[in-house]
């Protein structure tokens, strides 16, 4: 299971391994109840422990984003590590509709100033 934190308004998943297609599912069904449960205005989700993300996985996150986004909640993904990046521009793989930042300090920041230009979500 993946270890989602609450810091303030705020959830943060730190992915340290690959998960299997299973685990992503489990992490989106926990993430969209929570963010219901604890009211949360935000969530990080820190991919910086993995060596790779491919097409599954870029998919889950951006629908997630985007789910996430329809019940006011905004979703940074933070992390992504050169090599990986390097990778994924490679594959072709489509996450210009995902938000990201370099660090957990970044992603807080980025999230703080949504939150304060949408109150109420948006």
């Amino acid at each position: 299971m993946i270890p989602i934190l609450r810091q303030g308004h705020y959830l943060i998943a730190s992915i340290q391994a690959a998960l299997t297609d299973s685990e992503m599912k489990a992490l989106r069904a926990e993430l969209l109840e929570r963010v219901g449960a604890e009211r949360a205005r935000g969530i990080i989700v820190d991919v910086g422990g993995l060596d790779v993300i491919d097409s599954y996985s870029a998919r889950s996150l951006t629908d997630l984003a985007a789910t996430l986004r329809l019940r006011g909640a905004r979703m940074v993904v933070v992390g992504i590590r050169p090599e990986v990046a390097f990778s994924m521009v490679r594959f072709g793989l489509d996450m210009h509709r995902l938000d990201t930042v370099l660090d957990l300090d970044e992603g807080l920041q980025s999230l703080e100033r949504w939150t304060r230009r949408w109150p109420n979500g948006g």
